[in-house]
């Protein structure tokens, strides 16, 4: 009897394993991880981490410098920035998770619909086409000048900017088995189209969504970011990095610290997760060559 253990465990395992090994060695996913994680612990324990109000005016304490009692400074009207800038953390992670949630719920159902349906594709290609013909932070100002400012509008308005591209990458591995062996033989033996699509092709289309995803998420930040300082995202006061950036304009040569700050913070997330984006690419596409394994 063999006692190879490869022979004794499922191939799923081994697979399994091996994604796991290709996670941990790869250096873009770990040093994004690195960078967002952090990030992410800031923004969950903001409310533990510091005890200051983020929107607490003290006229006597306005731009003072980094230091022990204010490790950020304050701004022009005393408050925080170190605690604004941990709840704007919040701000920035709730708009781009509520928007990538609602893109891969939406993007994932007309995908599929598209692939597997060609009067359903023609219907919604051209809707996608249509939208994808603006440049993206253009449409995006035109959506929130009609619908107005607010933390759930920016969260829909990323989501109608993205859609397009989760759509067509579900499309695009749908429409390539749709017509595979597997799947003919899955029909031969009853198996019905809602089954076949969600249970065996879909799964294959996890890989490219997940990167999808991960840069929709970078997308989302740096967009809430630049509708808040135009002033169509979160309306004030609420500590937006994007907000914190425009109110910091005048002071830009007294008080290099309120425009340094958050302008870092929107740099590292979106590094982190276009570093994180660029690992799943690399390690999910059997095309591309895994840096971490050389």
């Amino acid at each position: 009897m063999s006692t190879d253990p490869a022979h004794i465990l499922p191939e799923s395992f081994w697979s399994s394993l091996s994604g796991a090994r290709r996670f941990r060695l790869n250096g873009m996913v770990v040093a994004g991880s690195l960078i967002l994680i952090p990030l992410v612990l800031m923004a969950v324990f903001a409310s533990f981490l510091t005890f200051l109000d983020p929107l607490s005016i003290d006229a006597s304490q306005k731009l003072l410098a980094p230091s022990w009692a204010h490790p950020f400074g304050t701004d022009h009207f005393g408050r925080d920035v170190l605690a604004r800038t941990m709840y704007g953390a919040q701000i920035s992670l709730r708009v781009g998770f509520g928007s990538m949630l609602l893109t891969a719920l939406f993007g994932i159902l007309f995908g599929v619909i598209s692939g597997w349906y060609n009067l359903a594709d023609v219907i919604i290609g051209r809707f996608t086409d249509s939208l994808m013909i603006f440049p993206g932070f253009v449409l995006a100002i035109m959506i929130m000048a009609a619908i107005g400012p607010s933390e759930l509008n920016v969260i829909i308005s990323v989501t109608v900017l993205y859609i397009p591209r989760v759509i067509r990458t579900v499309r695009a591995s749908v429409v390539e088995f749709r017509d595979a062996e597997f799947v003919e033989a899955a029909r031969t033996v009853g198996v019905g189209d809602f089954r076949l699509l969600f249970l065996h092709i879909l799964p294959k289309a996890a890989g490219p969504v997940m990167v999808q995803l991960s840069f929709g998420f970078a997308w989302a930040v740096l967009v809430e970011a630049g509708l808040s300082f135009l002033g169509l995202g979160t309306p004030p006061p609420a500590p937006s990095w994007g907000s914190m950036i425009s109110d910091a304009r005048d002071f830009i040569r007294s008080a290099w610290w309120l425009i340094t700050i958050p302008g870092c913070m929107i740099t590292l997330a979106v590094l982190s997760l276009n570093l994180i984006g660029d690992g799943l690419r690399d390690m999910l596409d059997p095309r591309l060559q895994s840096r971490g394994e050389l």
